[in-house]
């Protein structure tokens, strides 16, 4: 397992990193104030909503909300992972990447990674170079329709049936051997000796996101066994983590609107060859979680194309336990089960590019497909029936992030098995007047606060209601305070520990600290870095809307009102711990400590009339 890169390294590589530079190579940009605008590449749009702040190091979509720092445009316009984007910012800045704790990341890691990709790229090289001098090999393909375009688009190649072809042409030196031997091209035989994994086989090379060679895939020609082999684990390559083609759809296509895994290399190729350019496969491996995430970090619409029979049924199913939990709102799975002894080579060919696009029109929706397996052996006329269903959905429907797709499969279970419980059945509460409109476990509207104390704006119903009278939430001050370190991390230096309020009873109190003690650690944490910090927790969408509200004045009033806030927030504390006492005196008898403490809070009262206003 790769180690974690540690916090104060982000900080510093994107300190190091000018945001407008990483955009501006990827999208024109134009000056407009203090910030830059374009179009934004993530939305069709005709004027600009798309802004990038040098000084918050952050980027913001009005019209899509795409959000972030330099990290997350790479994420979303490169669609790299996380540590992909952070290597690539790293080599810009001539940075190295630490990681602690497990393993390091060994292609950025390792000294000989430069030279292990270069070898990894020759050996396809090699492959292409034999394959036109074998027959049979230019046979196989000839007789599954590929041409020599397509041929050449995925760098197909051959290994001639020999022990020792590769390593005799690309092995010249022991350095060069050893690197051969990590990459998993040569195989340790008996007495030390190493000899070709790959003999007689049509290779498919496997390339990561950035379009490197780190793997292969080999089909035997004849009656050998395995049919199909592929590259071993190694520092280059981890199945479970891959995907064959993405490369290749990525520069198909400007914008990904769906992904189509299937099982094989030739799958993907013959879709490729007849105009289905969002083809992707597994290599050798079941759906796994990271192969979901990066599914739909790359399209929003995903469809597996499984056999149809009881294994190709199974797989699905795997898949559908590897999905839900990343099924966030906006994002679809489908599923397309092909009739027996079908796949999606063989029907694209028999049914042209019309015929499989309308299989995949008709796919079944991920929901459907769910609810069909789990009632499969359940008798939901039986009240044991409807309990049993209830048990097998409940924990699967519970992984589903928070959101409508959640909603609608708790409301679908409850309509099937009319069993409902806390957590489970989440219903929609009308409203009896302004003050009382909620979405129950999922807003809280008092006051203006959600549960983690950031204002959000009430519902378009609570309006209505507002407007016949109800009085509408002020601005808290904790908001305040929040938005202020969000957009000028700085300020939290400004303030003299100990923080009073902490102490204080009110929403968003607990992150409001939690704020502070991150940008008093990391002094030099942009915007960008604190929404980066925050990006896998709940408060997340909140913080990128304060990030964006306009704060009046410069950078020195904006501390300034800072800091008084902050005071408002310690006398608000001083209020409530005098409330707490003198209610407690008139109940039992203080201490003699807390005699002292109410008699200096209620002197602090008289000396500020203003108080906690």
């Amino acid at each position: 397992m790769a180690g974690r890169i540690p916090d104060n390294f982000i900080d510093e590589l994107l300190t190091r990193i000018d945001i407008v530079d990483v955009i501006e190579q990827r999208v024109p940009l134009r000056k407009a104030g203090r910030d830059y605008s374009a179009r934004c590449p993530f939305h069709d749009e005709r004027s600009p909503s798309f802004t990038v702040s040098p000084a918050k190091q952050f980027f913001h979509c009005f019209g899509c909300g795409a959000h972030g720092s330099a990290i997350k445009f790479l994420m979303d316009y490169d669609r790299l992972e996380f540590v992909d984007a952070v290597e690539e910012l790293a080599t810009r800045a001539g940075l190295t990447v630490p990681y602690e704790g497990g393993n390091k990341r060994a292609p950025q890691t390792s000294s000989d990674s430069g030279d292990l990709y270069t070898l990894m790229d020759a050996s396809a090289k090699f492959y292409q170079r034999e394959l036109p001098r074998s027959e049979k090999a230019c046979a196989y393909f000839a007789s599954r329709g590929l041409d020599a375009d397509t041929i050449t688009r995925f760098g197909l190649g051959f290994a001639p049936d020999e022990w020792g072809a590769l390593k005799s042409a690309l092995g010249t030196t022991p350095p060069r051997l050893a690197l051969l031997e990590k990459g998993g091209m040569l195989i340790n035989g008996e007495k030390g000796s190493t000899y070709d994994r790959f003999r007689d086989r049509v290779m498919f090379p496997i390339h990561d996101r950035r379009g490197r060679v780190i793997a292969f895939g080999g089909r035997v020609l004849g009656d050998g066994t395995p049919k199909y082999l592929n590259s071993p684990e190694t520092p280059l390559f981890h199945k479970g983590q891959q995907l064959f083609a993405l490369w290749h759809v990525r520069q198909a296509n400007a914008k990904i609107a769906r992904l189509i895994v299937v099982e094989g290399y030739m799958d993907v190729i013959a879709l490729f060859q007849h105009g289905i350019t969002q083809a992707v496969a597994t290599l050798g491996t079941a759906t796994t979680r990271e192969h979901a995430e990066l599914l739909f970090r790359n399209s929003a619409d995903v469809f597996f194309c499984f056999d149809g029979d009881r294994a190709g049924r199974s797989a699905a199913w795997r898949a559908v336990e590897s999905v839900l939990p990343r099924m966030r709102d906006g994002r679809q799975a489908f599923f397309l089960f092909l009739p027996d002894g079908e796949d999606p080579d063989s029907l694209v060919r028999t049914e042209g590019t019309p015929g499989f696009e309308q299989r995949l029109a008709n796919a079944t929706p991920l929901s459907e497909f769910f609810f069909a397996h789990q009632e499969s052996e359940t008798n939901l006329g039986t009240t044991d029936g409807r309990s049993r269903l209830a048990e097998k959905c409940k924990a699967l429907i519970e992984s589903i992030p928070d959101g409508a797709f959640k909603d609608r499969m708790q409301e679908v279970l409850v309509e099937k098995t009319a069993i409902s419980w806390p957590g489970l059945a989440r219903t929609h509460h009308a409203v009896r007047d302004g003050a009382q409109a909620l979405l129950e476990d999922r807003v809280l509207i008092a006051k203006g606060e959600t549960p983690d104390g950031i204002y959000k704006p009430a519902p378009q119903r609570m309006e209505k209601s507002l407007r016949s009278g109800a009085r509408a939430p002020e601005r808290s001050l904790v908001r305040s305070a929040i938005t202020t370190l969000v957009q000028q991390p700085a300020c939290a230096m400004a303030i003299q520990p100990p923080t009073i309020f902490a102490a204080l009873r009110q929403p968003g109190i607990p992150l409001l600290v939690e704020l502070i003690t991150l940008c008093r650690a990391r002094p030099d944490i942009s915007t960008g870095a604190v929404l980066e910090h925050f990006s896998e927790r709940s408060e997340a969408a909140a913080l990128r809307k304060l990030a964006v509200e306009e704060i009046p004045g410069d950078a020195e009033m904006t501390c300034a009102i800072f800091l008084e806030t902050l005071g408002k927030l310690n006398r608000q504390t001083e209020h409530q711990r005098r409330d707490e006492l003198q209610k407690k005196s008139t109940e039992s008898s203080l201490s003699a400590d807390e005699m002292h403490e109410l008699r200096a809070l209620l002197n602090n009262r008289n000396n500020n009339p203003a108080g906690a206003k």
